[in-house]
């Protein structure tokens, strides 16, 4: 037998599969998606089985013996084989690069799979484990083929249990623990607590941890006498690293659906019944009850035996949202977001490949999420662009959604108030079956909402960032102890440090951009490679001590409302929340202390659910405006609708106002009016004349380089390349500077493609790619390909 294997070396001249023997001691474990330690070269490395075949298609004499596998059970579905082989051709990268994607980064990092005797394994597992133990433990990579022969029954008994150890959280994944030995000898009468201890031991089936005894008011000095008696001993015990085990969630009530609700829930759940692949767009607006619509067909889902996937933005995966599924579903649910450690999320991954978890809900990487028989794949807030990933592979777990639906033969479920006009293109056109929720499930009416011009609040004397109106809306807030949010989607003091004598602004010394004051460090900062410098007390050019700050951020803003209204303030942006937790904390301390104002920046625009916030503001509805970006409008017009959302919820009318200097742009005007077809319309128009998605496809070429010319003579030559091999009826735009043209030092350009139908577009993609690839070793000249960019920048 032989095994197609896939190396683990992210490179373009070994980005195909090899051929190997399987040693007949490994024929009957050996399967696909194994992870295995195979000779390359004059090294061994990791491999993935991608194809296992009796014949080999080369001279059997030269083809090499797979040395050992890594796991006792493939940590990849053929499933999610044949996946990364389908996004790696379209989005042009190499296989190995998605599978590492794919996996948790605990199994990429420097780790050991061992075995363990469980709890009933026999005499003769028991007498083998010891055979091929050191400092009690059987480490699966060092076992040799016949070891290895020995252990395949064991496994299957569940005798032998796997358990992968992950180096730099190894103390974290046991805990100690005590278990009988009793075998009918009981300590004398008087020691009474001695007796009650063991005999709760002796009940228990599993070992128990030294904390719960603790907590259960028994003493380690009363462990220690059992223990020299002979009664019971001390061992290590698996334990799962939960990021929610201080949380206590109880069962949620369940809430009757509305009429609006029935039918999106009964025309989702057909398609459940009938295993029918359909993509359904499920159009509601803020607080019209989109999630109990998620939480009914995932129940359903998870009653025929199948498993669920939610994503939600990791700006929205709030405490609120991992509660209402806790809360519903208990430990059936599996939550994964960047905030977890390593080894939390590989616990989290474990249990959902272990079948111990059907439902995954967590950000964009969750798509990939090990299940084996789906049953529904939800994305919740599907316009957000965090969708796509920003680093190779650059893939869109959007699109990852539609083809494990396909597979699956589930429906998929795209949520928003605000859907992206792709998604609303397509339902227009039939491609996407659309759902409608118009009305707020509750019954309350959807906020006010004003527009404040600030150019003419300038003029009338008021040179704050709270105009007026606002002002005025907040203290009234304040004074019926009810609470306001408020937006600012700049983080950091001030936009930059200005000398008025001679204009002088300082720039990061390694990107084409001006350096952000962050006070609370007292430093200037680059938000795109994070140099930090400290402040001068004069002028690097000229020497003058005239130098000032302009420009607003949220450290700032938070000062001035402070000073303001005199009472305390919630900051939520980047620099509040980079520690763990500080999230939720932050969250908590808004609700439970009852704060009057949180401040931040568009984190705070979706996923909250507060019933006491009755105002919300947007300080600069035109950050988002200003953006050199065809979807700029598309952002600013969601980004207010899903912000505005926020106001209102309880039974308190919600009012909001949005400060702007473009008060006539329809981005704002139809945000103010919730009118979401009338933006749609709008926007299409000037898409369509612009030769913009949904009418084109795109292609984002952006080539960089530290040497100016070498960058510019390589774009050049991929525009030649391009137009060498593409039709008349597609456009090729640049090549021109990137609207930052230098970031870390290295000078950026691209080219945007956009197309209709381009039957030979995935290999020209692809030498491009093999070719630059070859010239970045050369050169340092690189080439990035993004296929479907979220951001033209």
């Amino acid at each position: 037998m032989f095994a197609s294997v896939i190396v683990s070396v992210s490179s373009n001249s070994v980005d195909r599969l090899f051929t190997y023997k399987i040693p007949d001691s490994l024929v009957d474990t050996i399967r696909v998606g194994h992870r295995v330690f195979i000779p390359f070269g004059n090294r061994d490395i990791q491999g993935f089985v991608i194809e296992i075949k009796e014949t080999a298609d080369i001279d059997v004499s030269k083809v090499k013996e797979i040395n050992r596998i890594m796991d006792g059970t493939p940590v990849l579905t053929e499933e999610l084989i044949q996946l990364s082989k389908k996004i790696a051709s379209y989005y042009v990268d190499r296989q190995i690069s998605v599978i590492e994607a794919i996996l948790p980064v605990a199994l990429k990092t420097k780790s050991k799979t061992i075995l363990k005797l469980s709890e009933h394994a026999g005499n003769e597992a028991t007498v083998l484990f010891n055979e091929l133990q050191k400092n009690n433990e059987v480490i699966v990579r060092n076992l040799d083929k016949d070891e290895l022969k020995k252990i395949v029954p064991f496994m299957k008994s569940k005798e032998l249990i796997e358990e992968t150890i992950i180096a730099q959280h190894t103390k974290k994944k046991t805990n100690r623990a005590v278990r009988s030995l009793y075998t009918g000898n009981m300590p004398s009468e008087r020691a009474v607590k001695q007796r009650e201890l063991l005999e709760w031991i002796e009940s228990e089936d599993a070992p128990i941890t030294l904390l719960r005894i603790r907590d259960a008011g028994y003493s380690v000095q009363l462990v220690d006498a059992l223990e020299v008696k002979g009664l019971v001993e001390r061992v290590d015990v698996i334990v799962d690293r939960d990021p929610y085990d201080t949380r206590v969630f109880f069962e949620s009530e369940r809430h009757t659906l509305n009429d609006e609700q029935q039918i999106a829930y009964n025309k989702i759940k057909d398609a459940m019944i009938e295993n029918r692949q359909e993509t359904f767009l499920l159009h509601g607006i803020t607080g019209s009850g989109k999630t109990e619509v998620y939480l009914e067909t995932i129940e359903h889902a998870l009653n025929k035996g199948k498993e669920a996937i939610m994503l939600v933005p990791e700006i929205a995966l709030t405490p609120q949202m991992v509660h209402r599924f806790k809360a519903r579903f208990g430990d059936d649910v599996a939550v994964l977001h960047s905030a977890l450690s390593h080894g939390e999320k590989y616990d989290e991954w474990r249990k959902i490949k272990e079948g111990r978890a059907s439902i995954a809900i967590g950000a964009r990487s969750s798509i990939f999420a090990p299940f084996k028989n789906i049953g529904i794949i939800i994305i919740d807030e599907e316009h957000e662009s965090t969708y796509k990933q920003g680093e190779r592979p650059l893939y869109d777990a959007r699109q990852v959604a539609l083809w494990r639906a396909a597979y699956f033969n589930c429906p998929l479920i795209l949520g928003s108030a605000t859907p992206s006009l792709e998604s609303y293109a397509r339902s227009e056109k039939g491609v996407y079956k659309r759902l409608e929720l118009k009305h707020r499930a509750k019954a309350q009416p959807l906020p006010e909402t004003t527009i404040v011009d600030m150019a003419l609040s300038r003029q009338e004397g008021n040179i704050s960032i709270v105009s007026d109106i606002l002002r005025e809306k907040i203290i009234e807030r304040i004074e019926k102890n009810e609470q306001i949010i408020l937006l600012l989607n700049r983080r950091g003091y001030a936009h930059f440090l200005l000398c008025q004598d001679c204009g002088h602004v300082p720039m990061c010394p390694n990107c084409d951009i001006s350096l952000t004051y962050h006070k609370s460090n007292g430093t200037l900062m680059c938000h795109y490679c994070a140099f930090e410098t400290p402040v001068p007390n004069k002028c690097p050019e000229c020497q003058s001590t005239a130098v000032t700050f302009r420009g607003s951020g949220t450290e700032k803003v938070e000062e001035i409302l402070r000073d303001m209204f005199n009472t305390e303030v919630v900051r939520m942006d980047i620099d509040t929340t980079r520690n763990k937790g500080m999230h939720e904390t932050l969250l908590s301390h808004f609700v439970e202390d009852n704060i009057p104002i949180l401040l931040g920046t568009q984190m705070i625009a979706k996923g909250l659910d507060f019933p006491n916030v009755t105002l919300v503001g947007v300080l600069n509805a035109d950050t988002t405006l200003n953006i050199p970006d065809f979807r700029a409008n598309e952002r600013t017009f969601q980004l207010l609708t899903q912000v505005a959302g926020r106001a209102g919820r309880g039974d308190k009318t919600g009012e909001v106002i949005f400060q702007t200097y473009n008060p006539d742009h329809y981005a704002i005007l139809d945000a103010q009016m919730n009118r979401y077809i009338d933006f749609y319309k709008k926007e299409m128009e000037y898409r369509k004349i612009a030769r913009y998605s949904p009418y084109y496809f795109h292609v984002l070429f952006t080539i960089t380089s530290e040497n100016f010319n070498h960058c510019v003579k390589a774009s050049h030559d991929v525009s030649t390349k391009l137009l060498e091999h593409i039709s008349n009826q597609s456009i090729v735009i640049g090549p021109s500077p990137s609207p930052i043209e230098r970031i870390k030092n290295k000078f950026r350009f691209q080219i945007l493609l956009k197309y209709r139908h381009e039957p030979a577009l995935l290999e020209i993609l692809e030498q491009l790619d093999q070719r630059y690839y070859v010239a970045y070793k050369k050169s340092g000249v690189s080439l990035r390909i993004d296929v479907d960019p979220q951001f033209i920048m």
